[in-house]
């Protein structure tokens, strides 16, 4: 009561259901029906005005509204405006039916459903379907699931939830306590902890119990819950905590993957954007603008198509692409998301520390040892190498030098070879020169923007000149900006000043802005810009600009509002696919290991649902997967 309304569907003014009810029987009298009236009618009614609408067709015509839509409709329009007409816990009671009718289950609309609702939809659920089917849903959920997976659901579909908002800091505490026991500090794991704290207390409760988790353990809750779990039952209990932190970000997420990459899965979009459209659509809708810099409405519009596609836009209610429609609230979201992973904000942690009680006469003898003789040890050189700081490797060379009058990066060149010893080799190197290193190779095949770190000069030719001779044009311009950045104050909403139509003007001050700012600067300038012109400032290069001049700034923009999520985001691209991008995957290793390869790791598994640790150890082998594990400092 009293809450501000999130729907996109509200109730229709002037409604008459006996004029509804009987321009649908028009529409669907004689050869054929209009699908145009039928959806514009359907889509612009509350659920209340619907089922209204169906007493007054039975009362006018004798006739069941929804058997005659079914009938007269097919395929995806069809599944869509039927259950429109249903009652909402009579949808999900139908979702359920089919979902666990048949030859298997379908787990994803089950854990999409139960770990969503409140209490009072579970109620209503459990009441519908026994109306709808003379079936106990309980008893039906058992018969079709097994395991933890089949426990967790039993306590969700009890309805029992806490809902009291007063919350024991105590009690947070004691389940905080309870959890990290349950898991982390087991041999094995007591899942019916896991299902008794996340199944029955409060939203509130649990949100400050998971804020607790991750200061108690150093790991977000979904980290133990992918670590400790498995199959079907983690993919339930990470719903579940997706859906207490933000029930309307879990949606939105689903919406994406169901439209993301080849093919639409058009049941799970058609399920949230009909039972959605009265709850939170506009919640969803910014948080899915904020989260993936498109509009809802625009993804639906470019993946379905015909009277199916009119009628998820009717129910999506606007374009938050279109000048003025995006929320003044998504601004700030998006603005507490950067300040969140600021580097101001966030102690950036290095994977690689300095050794205790280090002795780099011990380490220099026994690098010699590893490499003297036939064959070479690789296991101590990478044992040694990633479990030292730079400065203390340097400390090591210095002292193979003096002991026995050799280069040791001449040796370890000598001794070891192809990935690994661009690895190796990487390390040995003071971060500098490593920087120089690689771009003056990026320049010597092609300058790549993933390339443009800050370097001095090592190689006679300036890196001004080398850049100047290697690339050309606003894209040339931009890195040697970069080479030789200052920094200047001052806040002004200077990029959306920018005249329209001019894109040479326009490239040279995102240039000029970009390139010299401060990021706590930058990141208050995107915040303005985004309240100015309804769109981030990363959507607004890639509609405006093309090609390398894109492709950097984007990098920049990106590694702004949060460099670890940036460079996790190379380092799963690097992956990705057939084939891994060896290169650059020892590039970011190296260079991060000793600022924030822990902070990039959390980015990566918060991301994409694994650990670098796991993407590495599935995508490289021998003793090159042993060192960049070594680097990577642990399993999330």
């Amino acid at each position: 009561m009293g809450a501000k309304y999130r729907g996109s569907i509200h109730d229709f003014p002037g409604f008459d259901p006996n004029q509804d009810a009987e321009a649908l029987y028009t529409a669907m009298k004689g050869f054929g029906s209009d699908k145009e009236a039928i959806l514009d009618i359907i889509t612009s009614r509350s659920n209340r005005q619907r089922q209204e609408i169906c007493q007054s067709y039975k009362s006018l015509y004798g006739k069941d509204l929804i058997a005659d839509l079914k009938y007269e409709l097919t395929g995806k329009f069809e599944r869509l405006i039927v259950g429109l007409m249903r009652p909402p816990a009579y949808c999900d009671a139908k979702e359920i039916k089919d979902a666990i009718s048949g030859i298997g289950t379908d787990e994803k609309c089950l854990i999409e459903i139960l770990a969503s609702r409140t209490n009072e939809q579970m109620h209503q659920l459990v009441a519908a379907y026994k109306d709808a089917y003379e079936r106990d849903l309980e008893a039906d959920i058992i018969g079709d699931t097994s395991g933890h997976f089949q426990k967790m659901l039993v306590v969700l579909l009890q309805g029992t939830r806490e809902e009291d908002d007063v919350v024991s800091e105590d009690l947070v505490q004691q389940d905080v306590q309870d959890l990290y026991e349950a898991g982390e500090l087991k041999w094995g794991t007591d899942e019916a902890q896991f299902i008794y704290i996340l199944g029955n207390r409060s939203k509130q409760h649990l949100r400050l119990v998971f804020d607790e988790y991750l200061k108690t353990t150093g790991k977000p809750i979904e980290a133990s819950i992918r670590g400790e779990l498995s199959g079907d039952f983690e993919k339930l209990m990470l719903a579940v905590v997706k859906c207490i932190r933000s029930t309307p970000e879990y949606f939105a997420e689903r919406l994406f993957k169901a439209m993301k990459g080849l093919g639409t899965r058009d049941n799970t979009l058609i399920r949230i954007m009909v039972s959605r459209s009265e709850l939170d659509m506009l919640d969803i809708r910014e948080i899915f603008r904020t989260k993936y810099e498109k509009s809802l409405y625009s993804m639906i519009k470019n993946d379905t198509s015909g009277e199916y596609k009119k009628s998820l836009l009717k129910l999506c209610g606007g374009d938050d692409d279109a000048a003025g429609q995006f929320f003044p609230e998504a601004a700030q979201v998006a603005y507490q998301m950067w300040e969140l992973s600021a580097v101001a904000r966030v102690e950036l942690k290095g994977t690689v520390r300095p050794a205790n009680d280090f002795n780099p006469d011990a380490d220099a003898k026994a690098l010699r040892k590893a490499m003297k003789g036939l064959g070479t040890d690789e296991d101590t050189i990478i044992d040694i190498i990633t479990h030292r700081s730079n400065a203390q490797r340097q400390q090591i060379r210095q002292t193979f030098k003096s002991h026995f009058g050799r280069d040791l990066m001449s040796d370890l060149k000598s001794e070891i070879s192809g990935d690994l010893a661009r690895l190796i080799l990487g390390l040995m190197m003071p971060p500098a020169h490593y920087d120089a290193k690689q771009l003056k190779k990026a320049m010597e095949v092609q300058l790549a923007p993933e390339g443009l770190v800050s370097a001095g000069a090592d190689y006679h030719k300036s890196l001004e000149d080398a850049l100047s001779s290697d690339t050309s044009g606003h894209f040339r311009r931009i890195l040697i900006s970069l080479a030789t950045v200052s920094e200047f104050m001052g806040l002004r909403s200077e990029i959306a000043d920018t005249p329209s139509g001019d894109k040479t003007s326009l490239e040279t001050r995102f240039m000029t802005i970009l390139c010299t700012r401060s990021y706590p600067h930058l990141r208050r300038v995107f915040q303005e810009f985004i309240k100015m012109t309804n769109y981030d400032v990363e959507h607004t290069i890639k509609k405006e600009m093309s090609g390398d001049v894109r492709d950097a700034f984007v990098a920049i923009v990106q590694s702004v509002k949060n460099k670890p999520l940036f460079f996790a985001d190379k380092l799963y691209k690097s992956m990705k696919g057939a084939g891994t991008d060896e290169k650059t995957l020892t590039r970011i290793m190296v260079s991060r290991s000793e600022i924030d390869l822990l902070n990039i790791r959390r980015e990566f598994i918060e991301k994409y649902d694994k650990s670098l640790h796991q993407a590495i150890e599935g995508d490289t082998s021998g003793d090159f997967l042993k060192a960049l594990l070594a680097l990577c400092g642990g399993e999330d």
